[in-house]
């Protein structure tokens, strides 16, 4: 077996303001879109509807985010389960300095950028709910 691709799926209280987040502050791109009480697939962003699913990217990284009411509906183990993880989700960049540099005034960055001993320059932000993105260049 052969694994060919990961996109996790976050679930999220409110994935417009998410999309906001991703597009504004971290630049991703928006892919498509499921809105509340409805299986229309839309490919661009609506103005006036509640989404409760949205596929974004930016170069490879693919990220989905899915409001909690959907995903516990999908998948019923979210039920009581509060959104967050514990985990990082680790995105290798072309000059991490620079993207370090300009989202300092703009998210809350829980480990400044720093180079590590297995040769990498990194640093660390929290998202608009709460997960952990790291950013990182080879040396």
């Amino acid at each position: 077996m052969e694994l060919n691709k990961l996109t996790p799926n976050l679930m999220v209280d409110d994935v417009n303001k998410t999309v906001g987040f991703y597009k504004d502050v971290l630049g991703f791109e928006f892919v498509m879109a499921v809105p509340k009480d409805s299986q229309e697939v839309l490919m661009e962003m609506p103005k006036d509807k509640q989404l409760i699913y949205a596929l974004m990217k930016s170069g490879d990284v693919q990220l989905m985010f899915q409001a909690k009411d959907s995903l516990s509906e999908d998948i019923p183990v979210f039920k009581d389960r509060g959104i967050g993880a514990s985990l990082t989700l680790y995105i290798e960049v072309d000059n991490v300095k620079e993207l370090s540099e300009a989202l300092e005034e703009k998210v809350e960055i829980v480990k400044e950028l720093h180079t590590t001993f297995y040769g990498m320059q990194e640093f660390y932000i929290k998202d608009c709910n709460g997960y952990v993105l790291g950013f990182a260049e080879s040396l």
